[in-house]
């Protein structure tokens, strides 16, 4: 089977990539398709994660495991698209370059039969450009705490009182 995907980077702009590709093919292949039609050299380390359906993060793909004395992180070249992306679990993202957190949302379009005379992976469509640097990640709370107002006075925690 043939999976269409859309490859989508995580900016303001719309800029996103349509491939098609194997289902049996290893994330690692996915991965150099990914770089190759987004323009990177592809030297960088990079992970897949899965995640639900509100795109939270679950478990790691790793390209490389860097752990010296070896891990039980999954690898790329170990784990194959349909084992990971299916019509229930149809999302991942996906993060090239740790320095630079480019940060992707993949999702599965559809899934089709393999044509004849056809090479994979395969760019179908191709909008936006990349921007020369990623874009600026704001990580913050959703909830916060007014921490300056939360104490009116000190003396009534009784600190000397209750420690051992």
């Amino acid at each position: 089977m043939i999976y269409k995907i859309r490859v989508i980077l995580d900016a303001e702009e719309d800029i996103f990539r349509d491939i098609e590709i194997d289902a049996a093919y290893s994330l690692e292949e996915f991965h150099n398709a990914i770089t190759q039609s987004f323009g990177f050299d592809g030297n960088e380390m990079a992970s897949f994660y899965t995640c639900d359906a509100d795109w939270n993060q679950d478990e790691e793909i790793a390209l490389f495991d860097m752990n010296e004395g070896g891990s039980d992180v999954r690898l790329m070249n170990e784990s194959f698209l349909e084992d990971v992306l299916t019509r229930h679990t149809p999302k991942l993202i996906y993060v090239y370059d740790f320095l630079s957190m480019w940060t992707f949302f993949v999702e599965l379009a559809d899934i089709v039969e393999k044509e004849d005379g056809r090479s994979y992976p395969n760019v179908l469509f191709s909008f936006g450009e990349l921007p020369e640097f990623p874009p600026e990640k704001n990580f913050e709370a959703e909830k916060t705490v007014d921490l300056d107002n939360s104490f009116e006075n000190y003396d009534d925690f009784d600190f000397d009182e209750n420690w051992n």
